[in-house]
């Protein structure tokens, strides 16, 4: 088992940043690729971005490129997730989550996006942006 747990949200301006970060604990953090999902209201989950166990792949969601850096210290067992240039539209709650089932990167990229890539996921944490 793996337990996760996120913090960092907030109610920010637009314009403003947040980091995020997730805090894992359990079996070895260095064995998961780490990945970022947020849900809206009324929406589905979307993926937003993941970083893979050594870090060599780095992917982000289309509309957060240039704005959000997702990075992991796999000392400390955390996962972050810094946001900048935020917009309101990027209110949801922000989900963390591990997995280990793709151990290569060409197979990690075609399924990255997807929830069933994922074995564990936190509680999640609030991030508001207001207008």
């Amino acid at each position: 088992q793996v337990q996760l747990a996120e913090s960092g949200g907030g109610l920010v301006q637009a314009g403003g940043s947040l980091r995020l970060s997730c805090a894992a604990s359990g079996r070895t953090f260095s064995n998961y690729y780490m990945g970022w999902f947020r849900q809206a209201p009324g929406k589905e989950r979307e993926f937003v971005s993941i970083v893979s166990r050594s870090g060599t792949l780095i992917e982000y969601t289309d509309s957060v490129k240039g704005r959000f850096t997702i990075s992991r210290d796999n000392a400390k067992n955390t996962v972050y997730l810094q946001m900048n240039s935020l917009k309101p539209e990027n209110t949801a709650n922000y989900y963390c989550a591990a997995g280990n089932h793709y151990t290569t990167v060409s197979g990690l990229r075609v399924y990255m996006a997807t929830s069933s890539a994922y074995d564990y996921w936190g509680q999640g944490t609030q991030v508001t942006v207001s207008s």
